[in-house]
């Protein structure tokens, strides 16, 4: 028998102050796409914004859908506009914050499985680690160097 062990580079800072400017200026732009989530069933609001490599950031928020598999996350809506609107700029890093109705989120919110899969086919098309930052409405700010930290075993092209 042969184990294979994961292992997860997380940085944790305590408040944005601790944060690079970049890194710092992104979250702000995520959690004000909170605010223009359409959330009306589950009143869980999520905002992402991603930054390219040439320098603009594209927020996106969630969008719900009384069919519930027709909704989007905010990282995916995120994404998908910046690839359509900039095809060929790499993706350099993500931020994700959210609001619940139902509680103060004092914790990181991760990427659904969904969202982490179209993070990665970002990197693997990009062939460049996206860096994640991720806070709740408050508490601790996690960053991480790569999806791939969170997402072991990746399926790709290379697979098709």
């Amino acid at each position: 028998m042969k184990k294979i062990t994961f292992t997860s580079s997380i940085e944790v800072y305590s408040k944005t102050s601790e944060l690079k400017d970049d890194d710092a200026s992104l979250l702000q732009v995520a959690r004000e796409a909170v605010a223009h989530a359409y959330a009306p069933y589950s009143q869980f609001k999520v905002g992402a914004a991603v930054l390219l490599e040439n320098g603009l950031t594209i927020p996106g928020n969630n969008q719900e859908n009384a069919a519930f598999p027709l909704c989007l996350c905010a990282e995916r809506v995120a994404l998908f506009a910046a690839a359509s609107q900039y095809p060929n700029v790499t993706v350099k890093a993500i931020a994700i914050s959210a609001k619940s109705h139902n509680q103060t989120l004092d914790r990181p919110v991760t990427p659904c499985g969904s969202c982490r899969q179209a993070i990665y086919e970002s990197e693997f098309r990009g062939k460049s680690p996206i860096r994640l930052i991720l806070q709740g409405e408050t508490g601790e700010i996690y960053c991480i160097d790569s999806v791939k930290d969170i997402l072991p075993l990746t399926f790709n092209a290379d697979f098709l």
